[in-house]
């Protein structure tokens, strides 16, 4: 049986790694998106918070075509620490390589997620808030319109309702069960 005091540190590693990691995430997705952050205040808000650390890292590691490894390298980094701590404070170890596969498994795992939870929230926003502007409501057009356009055109709005988002989400849902299972086993 685990101490309240482990399970609490525990806890706090994980909603303070998570967020961080999240907001990293979210910044690598936007800037390959390519979606300008000097006209939203929340983007502004969400560089200033993850660029301390990263204009460090980008005199070392080079973005390469649209991708920028820094930020990869450090979510990356920042996981695999994370997970360490973790398994630590449970008196267990771990191999490097099981570490490295199962910290590249939760981030395409987060991935996945973010995609699908902006699929959900871009939904309900085009229900609520049709024609108002709203600059959430364009973040995750610019996020989500990549995979939406992978749904073939031939299938048509039923009763006026577009099915695009729900199969996005369903292979999304496919990917992280087969994908990130996968790594998750062959870390064990």
């Amino acid at each position: 049986m685990l101490s309240p005091f482990i399970t609490a540190l525990v806890f706090l590693i994980n909603t303070l790694f998570g967020i961080y990691i999240l907001l990293l995430m979210l910044r690598f997705l936007l800037q390959w998106m390519r979606l300008p952050f000097r006209n939203d205040p929340m983007l502004r808000l969400l560089l200033r918070l993850t660029n301390p650390p990263l204009q460090f890292l980008y005199k070392f590691i080079p973005a390469w075509r649209d991708l920028d490894f820094a930020i990869i390298v450090f979510m990356l980094g920042l996981k695999m620490l994370e997970l360490s701590l973790i398994i630590s404070l449970y008196g267990q170890s771990i191999l490097i390589t099981s570490l490295f596969l199962l910290s590249v498994a939760e981030l395409l795992s987060l991935l996945i997620y973010i995609f699908i939870f902006a699929i959900i929230i871009q939904v309900i926003l085009s229900w609520i808030a049709r024609d108002t502007y709203n600059p959430l409501a364009n973040i995750l057009y610019h996020l989500t319109e990549p995979l939406l356009r992978l749904v073939p055109r031939g299938i048509s709005p039923m009763q006026g309702i577009d099915f695009s988002p729900l199969i996005v989400i369903l292979v999304l849902q496919l990917a992280d069960i087969l994908v990130v299972g996968l790594l998750r086993e062959l870390a064990s």
